[in-house]
C-alpha cells in the first residue's frame, strides 16, 4: 500500500483545515487507515482511525469532537477534517494503515504515508 498525504499548512488558533490521503496498492478493504501525528523529538501518536468498510470511527481523547476522519472508497482516499484547531495539534501528521483498527491505536503500522505539517498560529 502506498500512501499520499496532504493538505498541511498554517491556520489561525480555532480554525480549521482538511488533510487528505490517497492510497492505492493492495486492496484497502483489508486495511483500516488512520491518522498520526508527532511532535519534534517524541514519538508518533495515534489520532483517529477508521474502517475500509463498515466506516467505524476512532478517536484519541484529545480530538474526539473536533476532528472527523473520513473515506471516498471510489477515490481511495481518506480525509481528517480538524476544526477548531488549538495550539497543540500543531504537529507532523502521517497518513497510515494498518491490520486493524485496533493495530493502529496500538501503533501497530503496516504502512505509513509521508508527513504534512500543521502548524497553529495566534
Amino acid at each position: 500500500v502506498q500512501l499520499q498525504a496532504s493538505g498541511g499548512g498554517l491556520v489561525q488558533a480555532g480554525g480549521s483545515l482538511r488533510l487528505s490521503c490517497a492510497a492505492s496498492g493492495r486492496p484497502l478493504s483489508s486495511h483500516a487507515m488512520g491518522w498520526f501525528r508527532q511532535y519534534p523529538g517524541l514519538e508518533r501518536e495515534f489520532v483517529a482511525a477508521i474502517t475500509w468498510s463498515t466506516i467505524s470511527t476512532y478517536y484519541s481523547d484529545s480530538v474526539q469532537g473536533r476532528f472527523t476522519i473520513s473515506r471516498d472508497s471510489a477515490k481511495n482516499m481518506i480525509f481528517l477534517q480538524m476544526n477548531d484547531l488549538r495550539y497543540e495539534d500543531a504537529a507532523v501528521y502521517y497518513c497510515a494503515a494498518g491490520g486493524s483498527t485496533t493495530a493502529l491505536r496500538q501503533g501497530n503500522v503496516r504502512y505509513w504515508g509521508q508527513g504534512t505539517q500543521v502548524t497553529v498560529s495566534s
